[in-house]
């Protein structure tokens, strides 16, 4: 992608956590440049960000995305193509405020390139394939992202900037709920199953106890038996050999 940077700044990233989606996870070791795109060739705007060599961000702005401030300093949107929310913790809330007003720019900005094109379709009758957003039609470089000294904002020193912790209350993702009530019934039913095959594993034991018990007993009984049959057939030797 040979366009420049259309607005630039400083942040450090996150991205909500994707086990629990309620805590952030730092993606950037400290401030990196974030910077909105324009691309030409798809006619949609970009949000990109490299640490290094490694892109952090690649978030398509759609008519339906909103960008929150949670903080003086810190603000979030959420980007359904990439699963995933992203937050950004800025230096003072000026940064914040100006990114903000980009965002709702750029989103205004994509609302009408889509009605446009909408409108172009239908015209032409020629359905026209939406390839990905998120995809990088060329590497990034960390020069590219930087821009200019006119596009973006003055840059603040990384000893100087304050990093703006991120607070809890991500957006919530509308089918995490859904998901965790499909878990939880999932739980119940081992559970109800764990407690049906303990209590036919007592009952399994008890028996075996019980005919152990019984066993014992009829063996008993039977060398009882044993002992009164020989005892019995001696009696009755001893008695016909007298007789003789």
């Amino acid at each position: 992608m040979g366009e420049q940077p259309i607005f630039s700044t400083r942040a450090h990233v996150f991205q909500i956590d994707p086990n629990t989606k309620k805590n952030w996870v730092p993606t950037s070791k400290h401030a990196v440049t974030v910077s909105y795109f324009y691309d030409s060739t798809r006619n949609v705007y970009r949000i990109i960000s490299l640490d290094g060599s490694k892109a952090i961000i690649n978030s398509t702005i759609t008519p339906n995305m909103t960008f929150t401030k949670t903080s003086q300093k810190f603000g979030q949107w959420a980007d359904s193509r990439a699963n995933t929310v992203y937050g950004l913790g800025f230096s003072s809330e000026h940064h914040l405020s100006k990114f903000a007003e980009k965002f709702q720019e750029f989103k205004e900005a994509a609302r009408l390139a889509k009605e446009k094109s909408q409108e172009k379709m239908e015209l032409t009758s020629t359905p026209s394939q939406e390839s990905a957003g998120g995809d990088l039609q060329s590497p990034l470089t960390p020069e590219s992202i930087n821009g200019t000294d006119d596009e973006r904002t003055p840059d603040v020193t990384q000893n100087s900037e304050s990093r703006a912790e991120p607070t809890q209350n991500a957006l919530p993702f509308s089918h995490s709920s859904a998901i965790s009530k499909h878990w939880e019934a999932e739980l119940a039913t081992l559970k109800g199953n764990n407690a049906k095959l303990t209590a036919a594993l007592l009952e399994s034991t008890a028996n075996v106890k019980q005919w152990k018990q019984q066993l014992a007993a009829y063996q008993e009984e039977a060398e009882r038996l044993h002992k009164r049959v020989s005892s019995g057939l001696m009696s009755v030797g001893l008695a016909a050999s007298e007789d003789l």
